[in-house]
């Protein structure tokens, strides 16, 4: 069954001059952190899918009953039922915000694509850069106290190894709009980094 699409019309996003950001890094790379940093900096808009997702659903509106489904067959979620909530979002948002970021996104070259074809262009991806034993690390200690089942050393070895085979050709894509941060640092000094690039937009 075809989840209900939306028809909206997107000119006014096409048309504004409000930057777009995509935003990634592997679980406990710390770019939410960041991203929150960023909106009470520049007064941007962070937008997660998987939240967009996740609010559709508890809506109990007829696409999140159809997107409910899918999850619950362990599908994944149509691109374009998931470009159509980001759509709505930024058209929402558009009238106050002073930019978007996109987090996590795009997963694989293909959203990108889509993306800036049905949207807009992004300006820049930053790509927020941590070796895996960190990432390791910082999970592990999350475990301790978050009690999510999936913060547990193979779990977390599995999810990084998903997150680089995807990212890495995403970051080829884009490799003259990416700026690549370490984000091995302490947190003022990686912001430090980010409010450069996003000064020379």
């Amino acid at each position: 069954m075809a989840i209900e699409r939306s028809g909206i019309d997107v000119t006014p996003l096409k048309e504004s001059k409000v930057p777009v950001i995509f935003v990634i890094g592997g679980p406990g790379s710390g770019k939410g952190t960041q991203c929150e940093r960023i909106v009470e900096k520049y007064g941007f808009t962070h937008l997660s899918t998987g939240d967009l997702l996740r609010d559709e659903v508890k809506s109990k509106s007829k696409r999140g009953e159809q997107l409910n489904a899918v999850m619950e067959r362990g599908e994944l979620v149509p691109l374009d039922v998931v470009l159509d909530l980001l759509k709505e979002e930024m058209l929402n948002k558009l009238p106050t915000t002073k930019g978007f970021l996109i987090d996590g996104y795009p997963r694989e070259v293909e959203q990108g694509v889509q993306f800036e074809k049905q949207i807009k262009e992004c300006n820049l991806l930053l790509y927020f850069e941590v070796s895996d034993d960190t990432m390791v690390a910082r999970l592990l200690k999350r475990g301790e106290t978050s009690g999510r089942v999936d913060d547990n050393e193979e779990t977390i070895r599995k999810r990084l190894d998903t997150f680089h085979k995807h990212s890495k050709p995403v970051v080829e894509h884009y490799r003259h709009k990416v700026k690549i941060i370490s984000a091995e640092r302490d947190p003022s000094e990686i912001f430090a980094d980010v409010e450069k690039y996003l000064n020379a937009i």
